[in-house]
């Protein structure tokens, strides 16, 4: 009985609605952190010169920034996801355990 329950659960609209989604977006938050990652490291082996360019007077390069940059993004990109998933898509599965409980 409880794979015919399971079977039932993954057979729903509203299930795949919601493994849709995730995944979408899941992909689309990961294709940007790839271009962001890539990006870098393209800058790293074709422009090192950009790269050493000193900001202001201090010793600090803007490679040193984009570097940070990368390293927030992923956080940044953590947090849209979990706001997401915390809100969204949390949503939807309460409405799908009510309908299948």
């Amino acid at each position: 009985m409880a794979s015919l329950d399971h079977n039932q659960v993954l057979r729903s609209p509203q299930f795949q609605d919601l493994v849709r989604q995730r995944a979408r977006f899941a992909w689309t938050l990961s294709i940007a952190m790839l271009i962001i990652y890539f990006g870098f490291i393209l800058l790293v082996a074709f422009a090192k010169p950009l790269l050493a360019a000193k900001i202001g007077d201090g010793v600090t390069s803007l490679g040193i920034i984009l570097g940070l940059g990368v390293i927030v993004s992923a956080f940044v990109l953590t947090g849209i996801y979990v706001q997401r998933a915390n809100s969204r898509f949390d949503e939807l599965t309460r409405r799908l355990a009510r309908e299948f409980i």
